[in-house]
């Protein structure tokens, strides 16, 4: 058969040490490309208020004019840090 190999007289510590070299270099390549998603922080209207120094007419009128992007779950809203971090444009 092409491509097989057969295992004879062969210890369990030589397979391990067969599998190794074959296997870890391709995870260590995988490590360093791995980039761990981070959860998205949701803020309630209180902490962008506290977060901003705004009060709450400011975050309805940006979030109305869609400067900031409202979120939510049942009668609940919030609003994404990055989303947040990202409507922030420089001053000159």
């Amino acid at each position: 058969m092409q491509g097989s190999i057969q295992l004879l007289q062969i210890t369990t510590e030589q397979l391990q040490e067969i599998i190794s070299a074959v296997v870890k270099p391709q995870f260590d390549e995988l490590k360093k490309e791995f980039q761990p998603k981070n959860p998205t922080e949701l803020l309630t209207r209180q902490e962008v208020r506290d977060l901003l120094q705004v009060n709450y007419t400011t975050i309805n009128a940006w979030s109305n004019s869609g400067k900031l992007q409202r979120h939510g779950i049942g009668n609940r809203v919030y609003y994404k840090r990055s989303e947040i971090e990202a409507s922030l444009i420089p001053l000159k």
